[in-house]
């Protein structure tokens, strides 16, 4: 009998009102809106402009979640296009159902092509966002609790997550939620790459391979504990082999590119340097105008008290003068 467990909802939508909120979709949102907001802190404090990094995540949002969604369909298309399968459920991706792999290579693309309209190096502009997104996971993960999906093996331990859906082949119990390792590990990697890129000015694009090789090297035991179908090569799912393929890719670029270009970027993007430049030229020549306009403004009183004096020893003398002839 297990003493205790965490809940599963009993339904993923939640209303407000008459409008139906999806968890898993509002998940999503709020994780977007969190590596937007730190992504945009990241990129001032480095020298960009505030605004930059949401505008090319309206590239980088939607190809994200194009690619997490094939790539969650190819991988996974007998759960789409087998028999008694309906293909249009292919396309709800409010139902969950995202692929990172896909999600971050075509996010890639699409941050790639807002960059290339800025003339921003897409290196540095990754890792001013690479936190961002592994928070953005760290919360987007409770989608799946909503969905009563991404669950481990059978367990009675006090923080099994309870499955209460038998739909889709799920069987009731209580299971590893391996969604709140991965939300957990990957609030780790957010705070590693934070710590990280402090103590060791990473740049170059290596604050976001160290996000990528953490966060496969967390993938691959949490992927392991799995029970759902999936696709297996030598006894190892498809997203295990993925994670070690990443994580030695993300480790080779490190190297490589603090040799062949070691410390942080200069600039990060031209235009704000231009803008900060002519602001303080700006601010220069108002602060010289108002001290002309306060030495004129002196002279001027000076001088009007100048008149006063002359003035009032002028009649001083008349008044004299005047006495001397009564007397």
């Amino acid at each position: 009998m297990e003493l205790a467990y965490i809940p599963s909802p009993s339904s993923g939508v939640l209303y407000l009102g008459p409008v139906p909120l999806r968890g898993y979709a509002f998940c999503i949102i709020i994780g977007v809106f969190v590596a937007v907001w730190l992504g945009n802190k990241r990129w001032v404090a480095r020298g960009g402009r505030a605004g930059t990094v949401a505008d090319i995540a309206v590239w980088a949002v939607p190809f994200g979640l194009i690619g997490g969604r094939l790539y969650h369909v190819i991988t996974d298309y007998q759960l789409y296009f087998s028999e008694g399968r309906d293909w249009v459920d292919a396309f709800k991706i409010w139902e969950g159902g995202l692929g990172i792999w896909g999600a971050i290579a075509f996010g890639a693309l699409g941050a790639w092509i807002g960059c290339r309209r800025r003339g921003i190096p897409l290196p540095a502009y990754a890792d001013a966002v690479a936190p961002g997104i592994a928070f953005a996971q760290a919360i987007g993960r409770w989608g799946n609790w909503f969905n009563q999906e991404l669950y481990g093996r059978a367990t009675d331990l006090p923080w099994a997550v309870e499955i209460t859906s038998s739909s889709d082949g799920r069987v009731p119990g209580t299971y590893h939620p391996t969604f709140l390792y991965e939300s957990l590990w990957c609030i780790g990697v957010a705070v590693l790459v934070i710590w990280a890129d402090r103590r060791f000015k990473l740049g170059h694009g290596r604050a976001f391979a160290l996000y990528v090789a953490a966060y496969c090297a967390g993938r691959f035991w949490i992927e392991y504990m799995r029970v759902d179908e999936a696709h297996e090569i030598l006894g190892l799912r498809l997203n295990n082999w993925t994670s070690v393929l990443v994580f030695l890719l993300a480790v080779l670029y490190i190297v490589l590119s603090a040799r062949k270009r070691p410390g942080r970027e200069d600039v990060v993007e031209p235009g704000a340097v231009t803008s900060d430049s002519d602001s303080e030229s700006e601010s220069e020549t108002e602060s010289d105008s108002d001290s002309a306009k306060d030495s004129d403004s002196a002279k001027e009183s000076e001088s009007a008290k100048g008149s006063e004096d002359s003035g009032d020893s002028e009649e001083s003398k008349d008044g004299a003068a005047g006495s001397l002839k009564k007397s």
